[in-house]
């Protein structure tokens, strides 16, 4: 079984199978021990390469059962969390809501992952990451001068302001469940996390020193000293030489000590800008990697995720690892007495199902009933 070791040890989770950021908390609750059960339709797939479902174990449920809500009511009796990522009243219709669940299990944290949230004149919508950081007022933040707003994959709003804000939530009410003796809901919107990730620029921006035009300000390319630089062999280091002691290294490192203007006045910055760029195209991403390694100068080359695997911090670290020739993120945070498992491997779509319902001791006359399927069956 799943879910041995780590500082989650005994919790049980039930996912509700869904799509992005519901999927990738359970998957990070599993990475942290806790034993994850998805809830998968009778016709998912048997097998596939999702790194999201890694961890964890799969059983498969006829909703449209005569018994299926029973079935999943029954996974939720023994749980302590259940998570989904359906629009608002979908669980609801189906039988398998917050009071339906509290029905048979007072304690269990219900978490609910969208895009909108729970209320609001959007939230019967559809929507996806781009949008919802758009009226956040996130994505207008990203970007260079005088261009167009750039879009951080789904990183941001999905896995950011999504994922890891119902995993913070999840475990606040689990923690507050052990002295209260009750569940709730934890309502996590993609569009309130990702704002509230925003809060220093918000912080900047009432104070005066954050401007809206993109590219402009400390943080978002618009300082020469905190931007990414094209290399002579067309590849790219980032340079984030903030703090005076470290640009001052910075400076020396590429020779250019005394011999470029004032950084602190903001009409500089283009000529400044123009030297570095000038500068770096001279090596290669390799040669100033190697010129600045073990630096305090906050140079670090540009690597894609493939290369990334090699780094020698990241090698020793062993922040990215395998499993089953697969390379993937290692499980984040990481703890001194409990530490994490490995990453387990990707659940197969109903291959836990009798496995399962035998470990949470649910009534082997539901598998029977045909509201539970199962690849063995």
């Amino acid at each position: 079984m799943t879910g041995t070791g780590g500082p989650l040890a005994g919790v049980k989770v039930v996912e509700l199978a869904g799509i992005g950021p519901a999927p990738f908390c359970a998957m990070l609750l599993a990475d942290l021990g806790a034993d994850v059960v998805r809830v998968d339709r009778p016709t998912a797939a048997g097998g596939n390469n999702d790194l999201l479902n890694r961890g964890k174990r799969s059983v498969q449920v006829d909703l449209k059962h005569e018994r299926g809500a029973e079935a999943v009511l029954a996974l939720a009796e023994r749980a302590d969390v259940l998570l989904e990522g359906l629009r608002p009243g979908v669980t609801e219709r189906l039988g398998v809501g917050p009071e339906q669940c509290w029905a048979v299990n007072p304690k269990l944290v219900y978490g609910r992952m969208t895009g909108w949230g729970q209320h609001g004149p959007l939230a019967p919508t559809a929507g996806h990451d781009i949008d919802y950081i758009s009226l956040g007022g996130m994505l207008h933040a990203i970007g260079r001068e005088g261009g167009p707003p750039q879009v951080p994959a789904n990183l941001l709003g999905d896995f950011g302001g999504g994922s890891m804000y119902l995993a913070v939530g999840v475990l606040a009410a689990l923690l507050e469940a052990r002295t209260s003796g009750r569940g709730q809901v934890v309502d996590a919107a993609i569009v309130d996390g990702a704002a509230h990730l925003g809060t220093m620029l918000f912080s900047f921006l009432s104070t005066g020193g954050w401007k809206t035009e993109r590219g402009t300000n400390l943080l978002d390319t618009g300082a020469p000293y905190y931007d990414v630089y094209e290399t002579s062999d067309g590849e790219y280091v980032s340079v984030g030489a903030l703090e005076p002691q470290f640009y001052a290294e910075l400076l020396d490192r590429l020779g250019l000590a005394g011999e470029v203007p004032d950084r602190d006045d903001p009409a500089n910055w283009p000529a400044l800008r123009e030297r570095f760029a000038a500068t770096f195209r001279q090596r290669t991403r390799q040669e100033w990697a190697e010129l600045f390694a073990g630096s305090d100068a906050c140079v670090a080359p540009v690597l894609s995720m493939a290369e990334a695997e090699t780094h020698p911090h990241i090698a020793a670290r062993e922040t990215l690892v395998r499993r089953d020739g697969v390379l993937q993120p290692a499980p984040a945070p990481r703890f001194s007495r409990t530490p994490n498992p490995p990453p387990g491997p990707v659940a197969e779509a109903g291959a836990d199902t009798e496995e399962v319902l035998r470990d949470w001791k649910v009534p082997p006359e539901l598998l029977e009933s045909g509201a539970f399927g199962s690849r063995d069956r």
